[in-house]
Order: structure tokens, then sequence, then C-alpha cells
């Protein structure tokens, strides 16, 4: 696992961009994971900046969202089809048909969840998985407990997250109880993981992580020590209660 520690967010969201847009230039096809929230939202503004000054070319690159609310259509503005959208993909060349999220308001979720791992397996899996971190340890929206599923799947999410999450509504009422999200073990096949954490908020969950080295369903993203290729990108605030 290699730690690396940004001067801020600008920096933070520049390093990250740098590495998705070095693997693209490698390999114009590449299968990109992609998570929401605020993290990663510097990161897709210099990816965007990148397209249009330099040309870094998505029109290859196919793309598969770690989760979405279930209840939320596609145009609800809380939604993660229109968070990705607004922020990213109709900002750059990538093709309609490369992007995939999960679907919110699937009448037979059981299937699609199913099919959605089926539709990154015939990609050839996930060559980098962008991801964010809860400040409980989730990744993606697998919530600690005594078990964590593998697979994409419909979760219940924790107040801990529901409150969290709440700073994107009106009120705490309308955050959605339970969304789907790409389970651990999908998560952990990606060939490469880029981790983002920014802010004071996250600095003892990233204490937790990077300073324990234990795993446990407690803290999900503890996995991801047993993954062979992972990149942490922290800045100075979240880094500020590690001990190396």
């Amino acid at each position: 696992m290699e730690i690396i520690v940004a001067k801020d967010y600008a920096d933070l969201s520049r390093r990250a961009c740098r590495i998705i847009a070095s693997d693209i230039k490698k390999k114009p096809d590449l299968v990109l994971g992609l998570a929401t929230g605020s993290t990663p939202l510097g990161t897709y503004q210099e990816l965007v900046r990148l397209y249009r000054e330099e040309g870094l070319d998505f029109s290859r690159v196919v793309t598969f969202n770690l989760d979405e609310y279930c209840g939320l259509s596609k145009d609800n503005p809380q939604s993660y089809h229109y968070y990705m959208f607004e922020n990213f993909f109709k900002h750059v060349n990538i093709k309609p048909e490369n992007i995939h999220i999960p679907d919110g308001t699937a009448v037979d979720v059981e299937s699609h969840c199913r099919k959605y791992d089926e539709e990154i397996a015939r990609h050839g899996g996930i060559d980098l998985q962008l991801l964010g971190i809860g400040h409980n340890g989730h990744i993606g929206f697998n919530e600690p407990g005594d078990e964590l599923l593998t697979v994409t799947h419909v979760t219940e999410l924790t107040p801990d997250t529901i409150k969290a999450n709440s700073r994107f509504f009106n009120s705490m009422d309308e955050v959605p109880k339970k969304a789907i999200t790409m389970g651990l073990g999908t998560i952990m096949q990606a060939k490469k993981i880029v981790l983002l954490a920014s802010g004071k908020s996250k600095a003892g969950i990233m204490a937790e992580l990077l300073d324990e080295n234990a795993v446990s369903t407690k803290n999900p993203a503890s996995f991801l020590l047993l993954h062979k290729d992972v990149t942490v990108i922290i800045d100075e605030e979240a880094a500020e209660l590690l001990k190396k």
C-alpha cells in the first residue's frame, strides 16, 4: 500500500487525476470504477480540465459506478446518476453506452445486481477503482457489520451514513435508507485501487485504517490492506492523527 500525503484538497485532486490520466493514456479502453460524494469532485474537475486543455481522450473508457440510492430516479438531483453527469460525464467525450451506474428504480433488483457484476466481468474486470471512505469506514455503501457481502447487492444504510449524507438533502428524512452497492469482492477484484480521504473529519478513520494493520468487518475499508495495489491519497488534515 502506497500512502501519499497531499498538501491540501486541491493537491489531492491533482494527484488522483494524474494517476487516472496516466492509466487512460497507457490503456485507452480502461475500465474505470468511480465513486461519488464530495471527495472525488475535485478529481473529476481536474479530469475535465485535462480533457479540455490537453485532449485527454475518454472515448474508449468504460466506467462502472460503485453505488446508487434505492428509489431515486436517474433525473433526481440527489441521485448518483445526476451527480455523475453533472460533474463529469457531460463534460468529456465518454460514450453513453460505456457508462454503467446501478439503477435505483430497478424492479427486479436481485437480477439487476447480478447482471451488474456480470457486465463488469464481461469487460474483464475493473482496471482502476476510485474510492472515498466514510467516517465509519464504509467504501461504496458497504457498511460495518458482522458480515460483508462480496457481490453487488442492496444494503441498508447506517444512521451514521444517513446523517453524513443528509447535508446533500433538505433533511435527514429525505435521505434514502437503502442503496445498491458493489460488494467488497467486486471492489477487491479491481486491478488497482486509489482511495481518497480529505479533511479533519476523516483523520480518525484513516488513523484506524493505516495504523492498526487489522482487518475487520467493523471497518470495511480495512480489507484494502489485503489488496496488492492500493494507493491512498490523503491531505494533511486527514493525516494529522497518523502515527507513522
